[in-house]
């Protein structure tokens, strides 16, 4: 007999988006991403951080003061690194499972790559311009985006395997 409560794809997906959002090291945002084709296959992950070479003790954490001394000019959002750290790979009708809703920029760069459907868990700058533009040109290039109701709230992960 098969075990019982074991996670659904999009869990699992959206569990490996939830660890690679543990490698970030924003202090108040860590969002993570994955991206997996048609057969469930993954493709890439990436989360967000600063650009490879530039120091994670260089570059400020801070969420407010001049636009050169905070970090939103020089973070790469998870799913723009996920599309880039697939190195070439045709994302052509994939999934990217995230956890926060993308923002335009991110969905600009995610209709680009010819990803097709965003699964996402948190919607909650939804009322904001950068969201309602992320919206209305996903749903003009045809993305379909949907908001993962799970199951399994917590997944654990045990490291020390005996």
């Amino acid at each position: 007999m098969k075990r019982e409560n074991y996670i659904s794809w999009d869990e699992y997906f959206m569990g490996v988006a939830r660890l690679a959002a543990m490698r970030s090291k924003d202090p108040s945002t860590q969002v993570g991403a994955c991206i997996v084709d048609s057969e469930r296959r993954i493709l890439s992950t990436g989360y967000n951080g600063f650009p490879a070479g530039c120091s994670d003790d260089e570059f400020p954490w801070e969420r407010e003061g001049g636009f050169l001394d905070v970090k939103y000019p020089f973070v790469v959002h998870a799913e723009l690194n996920a599309i880039l750290n697939a190195r070439g790979k045709n994302l052509t009708n994939s999934t990217i499972y995230v956890d926060l809703f993308p923002c335009n920029e991110c969905a600009k760069a995610i209709i680009q790559a010819g990803i097709k459907e965003i699964v996402y868990l948190s919607d909650k700058y939804k009322d904001t311009e950068s969201t309602i533009a992320s919206k209305r040109m996903l749903t003009h290039a045809g993305v379909k985006f949907t908001q993962l109701c799970v199951e399994h709230k917590t997944l654990t992960i045990n490291l020390d395997i005996k």
